[in-house]
């Protein structure tokens, strides 16, 4: 199981499954709502994701049409997205989960769309978009 919350703690959720096709993303929209060089986002099961405090305490941005990301609305910290073309997965920023993550990720995403200031090292892939397969 995984626990984790925002900043402030207003926000707690727990994961009883995997988390799944972990990636770096590069995005623009993903370096704003992160406010730093990339996000690390993972996917898991709807049903296998609650709030455990809080969930009223977030607010949310329709980002792209049929996708949302939630933050809490105190102090700021991104916590999931949803997509209405996939109801059934949550996604998930890994900075937030507190215990120790067992899975690895597996791509940079929109690696093309990368800060000018940044340099990507290591093995794993780059994508020009989305990883194979989504």
């Amino acid at each position: 199981m995984y626990k984790g919350g925002c900043l402030c703690g207003k926000v707690r959720f727990e994961i009883t499954c995997k988390i799944h096709n972990i990636v770096y993303c590069h995005c623009s929209l993903c370096r704003k709502a992160q406010g730093s060089a990339f996000a690390t986002n993972g996917l898991v099961d709807a049903k296998h994701f609650k709030f455990v405090a809080g969930e009223n305490e977030l607010t949310g941005y329709e980002s792209t049409p049929g996708q949302s990301k939630y933050f809490c609305k105190h102090c700021g910290s991104p916590i999931i997205s949803k997509s209405v073309a996939n109801p059934n997965s949550v996604r998930i920023r890994l900075g937030v989960i507190e215990t120790d993550i067992d899975e690895k990720p597996i791509a940079h995403i929109f690696a093309t769309s990368k800060a000018n200031w940044e340099d990507i090292e290591g093995d794993l892939p780059q994508y020009e978009g989305y990883e194979p397969g989504r």
